[in-house]
């Protein structure tokens, strides 16, 4: 991750606001609090966020849920509505449950980018919340602003290493993600890459949706159709691990894999030179955080509209190979992820 991307945007945010985030809360301070250090929004109102995202079935999104809880923490003196979906109709529910709740924000991370888009777009529209968007962006330029990670470089980055290992030649099969702006930058990137090596083909690519199992049943379905396959690009380490399973049950010990995101497990596999993950590319759940802090900075005050412009309206977080020589500095054995 690039911390200088982050913690600038941050930086100018808090600058922006007035005042700077305090240090972790105890727990007992996640109450709502009516009595000192109230934030108003300018009409006397404590401020009120709400933060919309995926259920935790899966490592990155347990993730997600872990750094939303630890970022609510800092801000004992705003008012948050935290809700966890399983489905998008899940999410489309607690969205428009929370519009009807007088806040001032919505931070959302979507489960899905298509059907999210709409009823975000409809809040936005009739409710005029300041809309922070994390990771997997809305279709249409709804949200004030959107933080992602840098997915094409994801993609890219992915590609290249691979390419470079296989030395140009070889047999290839894609695990994607849900359908979303993630998956999309994703793959046109490694794709638009792999152009460039016409001894290297894709036979082919199937929806692991970031899930293990859904991984592990596409995986075996990809091995009995290709009785040749060379490595995995596998776009995601709950995906990797579901992938692995199918390839050792099926004896195919000979295919690699590159995942991504930064699962602690994965790295120390990556540290340890496992010839199956020869590297793993970053992609930090923490940046959901981020989405809270920025939305906390430019509601504190009741400025946000005068804050606007000086808002950058889309901020995107550096990916980085992670190899056997860099792992450590990736390696983090207590994290949730």
């Amino acid at each position: 991750m690039n911390h200088r991307i982050w913690g600038a945007a941050v930086a100018a945010l808090v600058m922006l606001s007035g005042c700077a985030p305090s240090g972790a809360a105890p727990e007992s301070a996640t109450k709502t609090d009516t009595s000192t250090a109230v934030p108003k929004d300018g009409t006397g109102r404590k401020v009120k966020i709400g933060v919309s995202i995926p259920a935790a079935d899966h490592g990155w999104t347990a993730g997600v849920n872990y750094w939303a809880e630890q970022a609510k923490k800092l801000y004992p003196d705003i008012e948050w509505t935290i809700a966890a979906a399983q489905t998008p109709e899940k999410q489309i529910n607690d969205l428009e449950t929370m519009a009807q709740a007088g806040l001032d924000g919505l931070v959302v991370l979507a489960t899905n980018s298509a059907p999210i888009t709409p009823v975000a777009k409809k809040i936005k529209e009739e409710k005029g919340l300041f809309l922070v968007s994390v990771d997997r962006g809305f279709l249409e330029p709804v949200a004030d602003i959107f933080l992602e990670g840098d997915n094409e470089a994801f993609g890219r980055k992915s590609a290249e290493f691979m390419a470079e290992k296989l030395g140009g030649q070889g047999r290839i099969v894609i695990l994607e993600g849900i359908p979303s702006t993630v998956n999309t930058d994703r793959v046109n990137a490694f794709r638009e890459v792999m152009k460039r090596f016409p001894g290297i083909t894709i036979l082919d690519s199937a929806a692991g949706e970031w899930n293990r199992e859904k991984a592990l049943n596409v995986t075996q379905a990809l091995l009995l159709k290709h009785p040749q396959i060379d490595a995995i690009w596998a776009s995601d380490d709950d995906m990797a691990l579901g992938a692995e399973q199918a390839i050792k049950e099926a004896g195919r010990t000979n295919i690699w894999m590159l995942g991504g995101a930064g699962m602690k497990d994965v790295v120390k596999r990556v540290m340890d030179r496992d010839p199956m993950y020869p590297a793993n590319i970053t992609y930090p759940p923490s940046m959901i955080a981020m989405g809270m802090h920025l939305a906390a900075a430019a509601l504190r005050d009741g400025k946000s509209k005068e804050k606007a412009q000086f808002i950058p309206r889309h901020l995107l977080i550096d990916v980085e190979l992670i190899t056997p020589e860099n792992a450590q500095n990736y390696y983090f054995p207590d994290s949730i992820y």
